[in-house]
């Protein structure tokens, strides 16, 4: 009998809900999607707690879950072109307001579902991936995530994993900005061994460049009216913040997942394999819900392809105290993320010696 346990991954969709209503009443209901994911949720994980059986793919193919991550592409389209139109009569401060809350869409669910995405072989999920990014303004993260980071990870040589001590604000400029030129190096290298000069228009990285501003052109092209109470600049500035606090989340993720932990170099100067032990993981029920598993991250690092659904939870790897939402909000504050996990990591390492 095919299971459908893994129905409790459409509760995403209540996210652009609470986006719309809390627009829509209005006043302070507008912070209503922001409460929800960093009061609510953690408070949720904190009181169903985790989760820790495994779905087998044999025992639950189900083909919802992939019309689920593509059936989010469109909805998060349109929410560009909702949010250009709200934006018209709109103040400074509700501009800013609505980027945020855009942001947390297109950055909490949007990327991880392109995450997920952008690893299949499917060409219809490689395209629905890149859009994805597109609207993020993070279109390297195709290139530098599968090619660099899952080479890389828990190394020295990867951007996206965190060093022990290191904060986040540190992380991010590292992150953000070495990632963006190493998938540089990386589609370069590859032109270059093909024979052929990098500055061709089949570079990936130079479209990854204009597709974003091709989008938001068009979104402002379909939406702006010489009428508007606004500046046309105001379109470009929205699309800006609400990419800014995309990707941030992403690379707070990152931070995240992979703090502190480094693979083992042998005498030869290679780096053991990647293996269930290189990041951190939570089985938080209600954050996973939110997420497709994707905090079971260890087992996504061991098969990258594997469908989020089917992430398994393992018991030697390093656990969170609680899921991503409210892990994100201690990695804001340096001294509370050190404080809860700089002596997590130590004893956990001490377990590895002592097995």
């Amino acid at each position: 009998m095919r299971s459908f346990k893994n129905l409790g991954f459409l509760s995403v969709f209540v996210l652009p809900v609470l986006l719309f209503v809390g627009h829509y009443i209005g006043g302070s209901w507008k912070f209503l999607l922001p409460c929800f994911v960093f009061v609510l949720v953690p408070v949720l994980d904190l009181l169903v707690g985790t989760n820790h059986e495994n779905l087998s793919q044999a025992e639950s193919p189900n083909p919802l879950y992939r019309l689920l991550l593509l059936g989010w592409v469109p909805l998060q389209l349109y929410v560009f072109f909702w949010a250009a139109q709200i934006l018209r009569n709109a103040s400074m401060f509700e501009i800013v307001l609505t980027a945020f809350n855009v942001g947390l869409l297109t950055g909490g669910i949007g990327i991880t579902i392109a995450h997920e995405l952008g690893h299949k072989a499917n060409k219809l999920d490689r395209i629905c991936s890149q859009l994805l990014l597109m609207t993020v303004s993070y279109m390297h993260f195709y290139i530098e995530h599968n090619r660099g980071h899952h080479v890389a990870v828990a190394t020295p040589e990867d951007p996206a994993t965190a060093r022990k001590g290191e904060n986040f604000y540190a992380f991010w400029v590292r992150s953000v900005f070495q990632g963006y030129l190493h998938a540089w190096k990386l589609e370069n290298e590859s032109w270059k061994r093909k024979g052929i000069n990098p500055l061709n228009l089949r570079n990936a990285m130079i479209w990854y460049a204009v597709f974003p501003v091709l989008f938001c052109v068009l979104v402002m092209a379909l939406t702006y009216s010489a009428e508007d109470q606004i500046k046309w600049w105001v379109y470009p500035m929205f699309f800006v913040l609400q990419s800014i606090i995309g990707f941030t989340l992403l690379e707070l993720v990152n931070y995240v997942e992979h703090y502190g932990i480094v693979r083992k170099m042998d005498s030869n100067g290679r780096y053991e394999r990647v293996n269930p032990l290189h990041s951190w993981n939570t089985s938080h029920l209600i954050s996973n819900f939110f997420l497709f598993h994707l905090q079971r991250h260890s087992d996504h690092h061991t098969v990258a392809s594997k469908p989020y659904q089917y992430l398994l939870h393992i018991d030697e790897s390093p656990q969170l105290p609680s899921g991503y939402p409210a892990m994100i909000l201690m990695a804001l504050v340096p001294p509370v993320w050190f404080s809860f996990m700089d002596n997590r990591l130590e004893r956990w390492k001490k377990t590895l010696v002592l097995a």
